[in-house]
Formats: structure tokens, C-alpha cells, sequence
């Protein structure tokens, strides 16, 4: 909880696209990209998924540029639609006809319509001449000849509603399949027309059945569905190819689908399926809550488009094509000349003919292949939206930009993979476009937030420690830069001193920039070490290096680290020296003080300059310890609280000291090898010193005397045993003090 909290910032800006895209999906602010972005994909899903081959089952009978250059202008004589359909049905044997165009208006092409005008007027004293048209009647009324043609025939003819102000109706509707008392107090949100205009009495009470052939038009202007049924006043009405499928069927009743696993109220306005139902069978057709399927494309379209066989209409009516040639076949009449206006603009083009959308809805009513958007794809989508979005927020603000890369992607795989697998796997057309533009715009601004906002900080975090701490621990900071401000805090830290001795002689011997190169070595050397074992620098002064363990980055080792960087630092020096004898330069010295304990660490300085330092009493003592190094004789000075915490370490007790500003005294250690490295000699002097120490401060003169002779033996050339050899041999002199603690007083700095 407490990362989620230092990145709720961040989190919060990431779910922006989030609360954004949910309010599209649920349609309290519908967004008009994101829907033509949705229409896109689907496009784009339907053309690379459609199996672009032809379905032999289909034929389209096409009334195109050839037959009206032969037969003549369209509308063709009625005589002619009853040679048409009597060549279909007689020498073809076809299965069953649609016929994509309607015919509302009456044919007086034959004249018989100005024969008896004339008969009842100027020519009706005329002697025969009104029986002679009697007789020429029933070969000149073309409406009736097709309409003969027709009757028992199993044929669907074609008509459409409309919308407009004055509710316009012309022609005869054919019964409605599903009428509102059906419903049973069920409304049905469905495409619903005004007006229509359909086939004239006569010919459209000779057809076994009819059907509407209107599209559903986009807001892009795209058909990509049509709808099965349609409503007009109290009546419920169905396409041309439900009609179609339905007469192949063996004409089933319809009936509404409701869901069986839903409780449905008055005030659901939806259908889950339209039912087809024929004695104890039934078949239940998919729909959207618009009563409305997408139109399933098989392929491009029109004649070179592969999906379904083309026939020219005057091929047929002058009978060019042999007998049974489309034995079985199921008929569409439709056009695709230009300038009978019957071309669409679909997902496979901008001139699509119209009827070819119909051969694919009744393609794939045979087929069972009919997509649909389910009426649930709203709560689909708000939870797909809810999920993503959510993972999102809460893992990107937590992760590198290249990890959140592959989240991205992975979030991504799996919304897209999970559309296409309902889309292939189940037909359902489930919407994707909001869930992609969420999760890339919360992967942009996450990582723009990053890149703007959390960046800048971090590029400021390291300027403000990069020359204070080595790059692993800045890397450490900017992981999390809110947890480091320059602001000053009271902390346990190890503090280091550290003198180099020896460059007052060099520097007379050497010019100044020799001896800034050289000195810059050096502190590079020694620096490197220091760094390698995440101490932070804090200053140099003049050939002295300052630096502290345990801050910016919390480290509980920190005394440890130290006395490691102390003791490295002693074995560089010696590497130093081995090179300047080969150059001939003198020897340098190294004296380390090293204490812990409680330290303020932050910004301090002025406006002119600041730094990020210690200050305290603990700085204070290790400043004195490292000025100790050179009076006994070592290389580094370790306070007691630093030796308690870095037990790693095989450690000779040097002295009690009380320093120039403290009252209490306090113990100093000298490092002599790693515990484990220790060798058997060492042991035993270090045995031998803690024996020797013990007899100095109990004032027993002579043990000491007896026990530095060994300590002597043991180790000749040692500095330290030479001082408490002065020390005891002045002691001597002096009576017993019972008050004395066997420390030792330091009045300097």
C-alpha cells in the first residue's frame, strides 16, 4: 500500500483513459471516433477472416448493362418478368426466386389501357371494336401474365418501407410474421418505417410470400447489417432473405426469441434470437437488439468478385442458356447497372451490389454463419474496459518502461485475442476499439508522465547526489526519488577521516601541477574504493578525504562497509607506494579515523555554496581518531561503536582516550584481518595484548614489563608495543593512583 501511495499521482493519470472509455462504452458520452474506429476493426476483422469462395447454391440473375442494351430500358414489360420467371421455373427448374426490385406500379406498355379508352370513347360506335379488345385483353394485360407466372410458384417478391414526413404508402404489404399481441407485452426495440411501397395488388397477391430489402445504413454510410425483421404500425414484417430461407424451409412460422436465462421485465426491449418454428422443430436465428444481423460477406463482389455465379437476365429470357443449366439453384433478380441505383457502399467496396447483400445473408442463414453484436456487448465492453484499465494503472506506475512495454502488449494480446477467438470461435462481433485506445493512451501517458514528470525528478535527484554517492545507489534512489530530499534528518552513520601523509614533502620537491596529477591519482584511487562499497563522499580538504556510510540510501551494514573501505584503502596505498619507488617519488602515508553514532545529515551551507554533509559530535570524534592513527602508530583508528558493528573483523583494542571536548572516554580499535583470515600468531599476539592491557590499567608494572618483552619478540617492529614501553617505564615512577581509568587525555585537536 505504501508504493501504491508514493505513485498515486501517476496511478490516477493512467486511469483517466480509463473513466474516459467507460463513459463512451456505457453511453453517457458516446465518442464518434471510437465508433468509427470500432467500425474499422470490425472491416478490417470481416476482410481478413471471409472465406472468398463461391457458394454454387446461389445464383444472381442480373438485369446489368447487356440485358438493357437487349432487352431495353428497365422497367421491362411485365411480359417480359413472365418469360423471365417462366424460363427459371420450367426449363431452369430452379429451387425458389427473389426478386430484388419491386414492381408498385401498374404496366400499360401493351396499350391495352389506351385501347379502352378508345373503346369507351371515340371509337365505341365503332362495330367490334370493344369485343376485339375484349379478346386481345388477356395476351396485352401484362400484370396478369406475370402474375399467372407466379402463382404456385415458390417465389419472394421484393418491396420496401420508407420514412418521410408525408408517410407515403403505395401497393399491398403482405401479412406480418410476428403481430404486436405475439409479443406478449414485450416492446421490441426494432428498425421501424413510416411508409412503403410495395408490389401492386395483383401481382403481389399471386406471390406465396414478400419481404423488404432494406439495408442498415451506418453513420459512415457503410451497410454492413441488415435487418430480419422490421416494424410498420402494429405489424411485424421480414426480409427479403428471411423470407427467402423461410420458403426454403418449407415456410415455418416466426416467433420472437427471448433469453431463457434472463428475467425479463416490460421494460427490456430486445430479442435474442428470431425463432423459427415448424411442428416440433425449431431454429433459432441470432440478432442484435436491433432485430438486425450482420451481413456475413463472403468476398468481393459483383461478377468478377467469386462469391456467386452471375447470370445476365437476357441470357435467360431469350433462353441462351441450356436447359436445367441452374436446376436447384436459389434465385436472386437483382441489377447491377449503374443507373438503376442499386449499388452500395459495404466493408468489400464502394459500389457493392445490393442484391449480392442479400445472396450473403441467405448464404449464411444455410450456413448457420451469421455474425451478430449480442445485446450484452455493452457490459462486455465496460468490462473488459474496467479490467484492463485497472491492471494498467496499477502495474505501469510500478515497473521500468521496458517491463511496462511488454505488459502493454501482453494487456493488449490478450484483449485483441479474446475478440477475435469470440469473433471466429462463437460469431459474436463484441466491440475492441475502446479497450485498444485505452490501453495505449495509458500506456502513453504513463510513460510521458514518466518521461515529463517523474524524470525530471530523477534527472534532478542525480544531479543534486551524483557527485556525492556511486552511480548503483543513485540507480537505487530514482527507483523511488521521493523517498531522498536533501533535507536535513538525524541518522545513525558511519563517519570516515582520512589523511594522507607525506605530500607536504613532495609538494617542495615537485612542481604544482606534478603534484595535482599525482594528488588526483590518489583520491581517485582511494575514491573508487570508497564507492565500490556505498560510501557517500562528502568532501575533499586538501589531501584529506571525508565520507560517511548509512545515507542518502538507508544501508544496515554501513559500519561494516566502512571498516572494509578503510582497510582497502591501506592495501592501495602500498600499491601506490610500490609505483612512486619505481618512479622514484617518496613514500605517502595513510591515517584513518573511523567512528558511529548519531549524525545530522542534509543540505548545509549558505546561498553562495552548499553541500550535502555531516555535522555532529560523532563527526566530531572521528575527526580526533584519524589524527590518533599517526600517535599510535597505525594506519586506521575504529571507535568502539563502529568495532561493535562490524564483527566481521579481528580487532586489537588500542587505548582509552579521552579527546579534546569529551569527558567520557572511549575505546579505539585498530583492525588487524578479516576474522576468518586471521593466522594462528596473530592470534596469540592479540591474546598476549589483551593480557598486557588488563595488567596496565590494574598499574602491575612489572606483568607489563614481562608481558611487552613477548609482545617485543613477537612482533619487533611494531610502533604500538614501543609506545606503551615509554608509557609503562614513565608509569613506574609515579605511585599507585587508585583513581585512574587508564585512559589516556588529548588536549589537541
Amino acid at each position: 500500500m505504501g508504493t501504491f501511495a508514493r505513485h498515486w499521482t501517476r496511478i490516477a493519470v493512467t486511469l483517466i483513459p480509463l473513466v474516459i472509455a467507460l463513459l463512451h462504452a456505457s453511453g453517457a458520452m458516446p465518442l464518434g471516433f471510437l465508433q468509427r474506429f470500432d467500425e474499422f476493426l470490425y472491416d478490417a476483422r470481416l476482410r481478413a477472416t471471409m472465406p472468398k469462395t463461391m457458394d454454387e447454391r446461389i445464383v444472381i440473375v442480373d438485369i446489368d448493362e447487356k440485358s438493357l442494351a437487349e432487352i431495353g430500358r428497365w422497367p421491362w414489360g411485365r411480359n417480359r418478368m413472365a418469360q423471365l420467371t417462366d424460363e427459371l421455373f420450367d426449363r431452369q427448374q430452379v429451387a425458389v426466386v427473389g426478386f430484388d426490385v419491386v414492381f408498385a406500379e401498374p404496366d400499360d406498355s401493351s396499350g391495352l389501357k389506351r385501347l379502352r379508352q378508345l373503346a369507351e370513347s371515340e371509337l365505341k360506335d365503332q362495330p367490334g371494336f370493344a369485343a376485339r379488345v375484349d379478346q386481345l385483353a388477356p395476351g396485352l394485360d401484362y400484370d396478369a401474365a406475370f402474375a399467372r407466372s407466379l402463382r404456385k410458384r415458390p417465389v419472394v417478391l421484393g418491396y420496401y418501407f420508407s420514412s418521410d414526413r408525408g408517410g407515403g404508402r403505395t401497393g399491398v404489404l403482405p401479412a406480418p410474421v410476428i403481430r404486436r399481441q405475439d409479443l406478449n407485452g414485450h416492446p421490441i426495440r426494432l428498425t421501424s418505417w413510416n411508409g412503403y411501397a410495395a408490389n401492386i395488388e395483383q401481382i403481389a397477391m399471386a406471390a406465396p410470400a414478400a419481404g423488404f430489402f432494406n439495408p442498415i445504413v451506418d453513420g459512415d454510410g457503410v451497410v454492413r447489417s441488415v435487418p430480419l425483421i422490421a416494424g410498420y404500425e402494429d405489424g411485424y414484417y421480414e426480409s427479403l432473405s428471411l423470407a427467402m430461407f423461410r420458403l426454403l424451409l418449407g415456410a415455418p412460422a416466426v416467433e420472437p426469441g427471448y433469453a431463457r436465462d434472463r428475467f425479463f421485465s416490460r421494460s427490456y426491449q430486445g430479442l435474442e434470437s428470431v425463432v423459427l418454428r415448424l411442428g416440433q422443430k425449431s431454429l433459432g436465428i441470432p440478432v442484435d437488439n436491433r432485430v438486425a444481423a450482420l451481413v456475413p460477406f463472403r468476398g468481393p463482389g459483383g461478377a468478377q468478385g467469386g462469391s456467386f455465379r452471375y447470370v445476365s437476365a437476357s441470357d435467360l429470357v431469350v433462353q441462351r442458356l441450356p436447359a436445367g443449366s441452374l436446376k436447384g439453384k436459389i434465385i436472386l433478380v437483382g441489377t447491377t447497372a449503374p443507373g438503376l441505383q442499386d449499388l452500395r457502399s459495404t466493408p468489400m467496396g464502394e459500389t457493392y451490389p445490393g442484391v449480392e447483400t442479400h445472396a450473403n445473408m441467405i448464404s449464411g442463414l444455410l450456413d448457420g454463419r451469421l455474425m451478430v453484436k449480442p445485446d450484452y456487448a455493452v457490459g462486455y465492453d465496460v468490462v473488459v474496459l474496467f479490467i484492463a484499465g485497472v491492471a494498467l494503472a496499477l502495474a505501469l506506475p510500478l515497473i521500468s518502461a521496458p517491463k511496462a512495454v511488454l505488459v502493454s502488449l501482453g494487456v493488449l494480446a490478450a484483449v485483441v485475442g479474446l475478440n477475435f477467438w469470440l469473433f471466429l470461435g462463437v460469431g459474436l462481433v463484441l466491440p475492441m476499439a475502446a479497450a485498444l485506445a485505452l490501453i495505449l493512451t495509458a500506456f502513453g501517458l504513463n510513460m510521458s508522465y514518466g518521461y515529463f514528470i517523474e524524470s525530471r525528478s530523477k534527472r534532478e535527484l542525480a544531479n543534486l547526489f551524483g557527485t556525492y554517492v556511486p552511480p548503483e545507489l543513485v540507480d537505487e534512489m530514482v527507483k523511488a526519488p521521493d523517498n531522498y530530499t536533501m533535507q536535513a534528518v538525524n541518522k545513525e552513520l558511519t563517519v570516515m577521516f582520512c589523511d594522507m601523509r607525506g605530500f607536504t614533502k613532495m609538494s617542495e620537491r615537485m612542481e604544482p601541477v606534478q603534484l595535482q596529477e599525482l594528488l588526483n591519482a590518489v583520491f581517485n584511487r582511494l575514491s573508487d574504493i570508497i564507492r565500490s562499497h556505498r560510501g557517500t563522499i562528502d568532501k575533499y580538504m586538501g589531501d584529506c578525504v571525508m565520507a560517511f556510510w548509512g545515507a542518502p540510501v538507508d544501508t544496515a551494514e554501513h559500519a561494516h562497509l566502512a571498516v572494509q573501505s578503510a582497510m582497502e584503502m591501506v592495501q592501495a596505498v602500498r600499491l601506490i607506494n610500490d609505483e612512486h619507488r619505481e618512479k622514484g617519488l617518496p613514500d605517502i602515508g595513510v591515517g584513518i579515523g573511523l567512528n558511529t553514532g548519531m549524525m545530522c545529515v542534509g543540505d548545509m551551507g549558505s546561498q553562495v555554496r552548499r553541500s550535502y554533509t555531516v555535522i555532529g559530535d560523532a563527526v566530531n570524534l572521528g575527526a580526533r581518531l584519524e589524527g590518533l592513527s599517526k600517535t599510535y602508530g597505525v594506519d586506521i583508528v575504529v571507535s568502539e561503536s563502529t568495532r561493535k558493528l562490524a564483527p566481521a573483523c579481528a580487532w586489537q583494542e588500542l587505548d582509552r582516550v579521552r579527546v579534546k571536548g569529551k569527558e567520557q572516554s572511549v575505546a579505539i580499535f585498530w583492525p588487524v584481518a578479516p576474522a576468518d583470515a586471521l593466522e594462528p600468531a596473530q592470534s596469540q599476539e592479540l591474546k598476549t595484548w589483551a593480557a598486557f592491557l588488563k595488567a596496565y590499567r590494574a598499574q602491575d608494572w612489572e606483568q607489563c614489563d614481562l608481558l611487552l618483552l613477548n609482545l617485543l619478540r613477537m612482533n619487533p617492529k611494531k610502533y604500538l608495543y614501543e609506545l606503551y614501553s615509554e608509557r609503562v617505564a614513565s608509569m613506574k615512577l609515579l605511585p599507585f593512583d587508585p583513581e585512574w581509568d587508564g585512559a589516556t587525555n588529548f588536549e589537541n585537536k
